[in-house]
């Protein structure tokens, strides 16, 4: 008998994240290895990866040079404190991912998640404002439907309301822009559809006419909105928030922890859409997910006006983590880094994408589909909610294709592809075809 056979392994104990508990409990679904594209079931059945996990092992899994890489460090130099002490590993880490941006994004801030990450950069924003003289800019603005971590200040800029609701006033000045969804306007876009950039003006016709952009600290968006059910910007949007931005002196944070690392078929969204944000939060495929990482990347005016404005051999910011920049985790990066580079994954990725959006388009006429929404490496199917059991297609559509090899994520009832980057034309036949038969199977129950 397997040693990870549910039969052996009590499940009590565990308080599952993000789950339902006793539903799984009552039947659990148990993975006990991976290898590049596919899981291995408790029970030894492989399960192809249409997820990359979650949103994170864009390489694959268990990739030898990146395995190694973890075990070298783990025998040479288990942890080292990041307060007052270094290592090399996270200096080069952070020199690499600098050199992957943009402009003038040249400092990274190293954390844990993309939880942290966020609720760095918030912290960043407001210790910014306050060096320059303007510690009155305290106000954060989200987006609807955004997700930013589970932390007090990414649910607050967050607008999923689940992950609200139970949480109290949370932060106390913040706003949100409207989401950019509208199935009316841009269903079945293929990339960034063309409808929607004029959302972007609630930023200064209602938001800043109401709190005055003298108070308003910074904006936070994801580039492509994942967790909320691959949302794409529309075309002209993201410029337009640069802009009003520039207008009226506000940092634009742009969160990355999906859309970093070759999801939409750049190294970073910014890329993939042409806008460069002031800050960049990122975490999932900066290490392929083999260590926990997370990380903020700030301009080079950002650091210089919060550490050149502190006295002399003083602490310039009261922020950070016991594990930043741990060494296992720089280790996983570094050689993360060397696979995206070496198999030039981001190429890949970008030139994958066209027969995976055709895929995923194919399945425009599966029962209850009623958009379709793709751009790089990741698509969304949304599906028609079951009349007073919202969730349940989708879910449904989940086991089905557990049940038949294959992992899919859904979101509400939205069904979510993010593949690993070295995915075959083969096996994205084989995911979208399953997605397809479970739609059909399971359409009356």
């Amino acid at each position: 008998m397997p040693p990870n056979d549910p039969r052996e392994l009590s499940l009590n104990a565990h308080w599952m994240p993000f789950t339902p508990n006793r539903a799984f409990k009552a039947a659990p679904r148990l993975f006990v290895g991976a290898k590049d594209m596919h899981y291995v079931t408790d029970d030894g059945r492989q399960v192809l990866d249409g997820t990359s996990g979650l949103w994170c092992a864009n390489a694959g899994h268990c990739r030898a040079k990146i395995v190694e890489a973890v075990k070298k460090q783990a025998e040479t130099m288990d942890y080292a404190p990041g307060f007052q002490m270094g290592h090399p590993g996270s200096f080069r880490v952070a020199t690499r991912v600098a050199a992957m941006l943009p402009g003038d994004i040249d400092h990274v801030f190293f954390c844990n998640s993309g939880s942290e990450a966020v609720d760095t950069a918030l912290k960043i924003a407001l210790a910014y404002h306050r060096a320059r003289g303007e510690g009155h800019r305290n106000v954060f603005i989200g987006r609807e439907r955004g997700y930013h971590g589970v932390g007090f200040g990414g649910i607050s800029v967050g607008g999923m309301p689940a992950n609200r609701k139970m949480y109290g006033s949370l932060l106390p000045r913040v706003d949100h822009l409207p989401h950019t969804h509208n199935l009316k306007e841009n269903a079945f876009s293929r990339g960034e559809p063309e409808w929607g950039a004029h959302l972007a003006d609630e930023l200064e016709t209602r938001i800043i006419a109401l709190h005055d952009a003298s108070n308003i600290a910074a904006v936070i968006v994801e580039p492509m909105a994942g967790s909320a059910g691959v949302l794409v910007p529309p075309k002209g949007y993201l410029k337009r928030l640069r802009e009003i931005c520039d207008k009226y002196n506000l940092l634009l944070i742009f969160d990355e922890v999906i859309t970093g690392f070759g999801r939409t078929g750049n190294a970073f969204g910014t890329h993939t859409f042409g806008v460069t944000p002031d800050m960049v939060t990122m975490a999932k495929g900066i290490t392929n997910a083999m260590v926990p990482m997370g990380a903020v990347a700030v301009r080079k005016g950002i650091y210089d006006a919060v550490v050149n404005n502190a006295p002399p051999d003083t602490i310039e910011l009261f922020h950070g983590y016991t594990y930043s920049g741990h060494p296992l985790a720089t280790a996983a990066a570094e050689a993360t880094l060397d696979v995206y580079e070496e198999e030039g994954l981001f190429v890949r990725a970008k030139e994958l994408a066209p027969y995976f959006e055709q895929a995923v388009h194919s399945l425009r006429e599966m029962p209850n589909v009623i958009d379709i929404r793709n751009i790089g490496m990741v698509a969304g199917i949304e599906l028609e909610p079951k009349p007073g059991k919202p969730t349940e297609r989708a879910f449904k559509a989940f086991l089905k294709c557990y049940e038949k090899g294959v992992l899919i994520r859904t979101t509400g009832d939205i069904i979510a592809l993010s593949p690993p980057l070295i995915i075959s034309k083969a096996q994205i036949d084989e995911l979208v075809g399953t997605l397809a038969a479970a739609l059909r199977e399971t359409a009356a129950e």
